[in-house]
């Protein structure tokens, strides 16, 4: 039984890589206790058991990061792959936010400095040799492009990791960031994390045009914007529980996980409307 699970898995190479991924990447940002205090969190041995069944039914694409509960995310993904074969999997962590050491005034951004720190910490935490894809999670504009690239492409030929990928960017920002590799002769970078869903559309105007043109390829993130897909929020109203009413109820929270519940245009529950009854229509129906 598991190995039909397993045939069923697509896999994909990662952008222009020779590097195999499955389809569905698992994303952990839930795993360990949050520093925002979100309820919901995993703690280590449900996350050991979604990662074992992701695993059973042939996932190898993991994708975490250093902030994600300040490190915790990291140590639990760490001590269950010490369990299983290193190589089996393909895991992705990023940098560059503060890791809650404000007292360091270089414990933050694309730096060069900062850069080296986070992948030998993160290494650390991922009781592992190397990261298959680090990624810098978002634009860094105190930092000349060139310092952080060329740290990037260090890290690939020194062995730490093995591609370099990038996140929550705009068009220009991606295309000069491919373009400056391609001048100084880089290692270039795979893959692209990006909200996308059917709400967040934006990046299909310029981002994923870059992504087509230049072979990177695409990973999506909060594909269900942070759980308003799935049509537990009917229209005029806001969520009760959960995570979903934990952000509604600050709007400082809801850039954290999910959208402003205040101002919702109604197009957006058009949208919702509308993909519930596509999934009527094909007998897949939401149910508390």
């Amino acid at each position: 039984m598991a190995d039909a699970s397993k045939d069923n898995m697509e896999y994909n190479f990662m952008g222009k890589s020779g590097m195999k991924v499955s389809n569905v990447c698992l994303g952990t940002m839930t795993f360990g206790e949050s520093q925002f205090g979100r309820p919901g969190q995993a703690d280590e041995s449900f996350s050991h058991q979604i990662l074992d069944r992701f695993a059973a039914h042939g996932g190898n694409f993991i994708d975490t990061a250093d902030v994600y509960g300040i490190g915790n995310c990291e140590k639990i993904i760490g001590t269950w792959l010490e369990k299983h074969p290193r190589e089996n999997f393909v895991v992705a962590t990023k940098c560059r936010f503060n890791m809650g050491t404000e007292s360091n005034k270089n414990a933050v951004g694309l730096s060069r400095r900062h850069i080296t720190s986070s992948i030998e910490n993160s290494l650390k935490r991922l009781r592992t040799d190397y990261v298959d894809i680090y990624q810098t999670h978002t634009f860094d504009t105190a930092t000349p492009l060139e310092e952080t690239l060329r740290t990037l492409d260090d890290l690939v030929r020194c062995g730490k990791i093995r591609y370099a990928g990038v996140s929550n960017l705009s068009g220009w920002q991606l295309q000069k960031i491919e373009q400056i590799q391609r001048e100084l002769g880089l290692n270039p970078i795979v893959s692209l994390q990006q909200q996308y869903n059917l709400i967040s559309r934006e990046s299909e105007l310029e981002a994923f045009q870059v992504c087509k043109n230049e072979g990177i390829g695409v990973l999506a993130w909060s594909p269900l914007k942070g759980g308003l897909l799935t049509g537990k929020v009917k229209r005029n109203s806001q969520p009760t529980e959960g995570r979903l009413a934990w952000v509604a109820k600050d709007e400082k929270r809801q850039m954290l996980s999910a959208p402003a519940y205040s101002n919702l245009p109604s197009k957006v529950f058009d949208i919702i409307d509308t993909a519930e009854a596509i999934g009527k229509k094909h007998g897949m129906v939401f149910k508390k």
